[in-house]
């Protein structure tokens, strides 16, 4: 059994009623709209969220917070084990070899976290290093390189 099987079959559907199309659509001379009235016009109706006057929800309800979206910096996140699989023998790995990879959208800042073993020195370029990425990486004899700021030329 389907989902397509089960009862009611698509042709024991009511369609839905098209409005306002025609005297060929079954829906008499007011169009399926009624007599007279904003909704019966062309182009009537109100706004999303009106309620007749009534103070709308959306104004009746409190704001709270604060927010920051507008200047939120989002990284991309890679961990350690995975640079390594995608770099295997290279010991040199710059934010654009990251960006080429796929392991980031390009022009996103990036901070490499520190899950995974590191068996090789790396020396690694990004925007941010966590403490145990940095700690594994000198440990391995590699170097984290910081670049200044999460602005990406783009």
């Amino acid at each position: 059994m389907n989902l397509h099987e089960i009862y009611p079959f698509p042709e024991e559907r009511k369609g839905r009623k098209r409005v306002g199309r025609g005297s060929g659509s079954g829906l008499g001379c007011t169009a399926g709209k009624g007599n007279k009235g904003q909704n019966a016009r062309a182009g009537g109706g109100v706004r999303p969220g009106f309620e007749g006057g009534q103070m709308p929800l959306q104004r009746r309800l409190p704001k709270r917070g604060f927010k920051n979206y507008l200047f939120k910096v989002t990284y991309s996140v890679i961990n350690l084990a995975r640079l390594q699989e995608a770099f295997e023998g290279k010991t040199e790995i710059s934010l654009e070899d990251i960006y080429a990879r796929g392991l980031a959208a390009y022009g996103t800042p990036v901070k490499v976290l520190g899950e995974g073993e590191v068996s090789a020195a790396l020396k690694v370029e990004a925007h941010k290093f966590s403490r145990s990425a940095v700690e594994k990486l000198q440990a391995a004899g590699g170097e984290a390189k910081e670049l200044e700021s999460a602005e990406v030329e783009g």
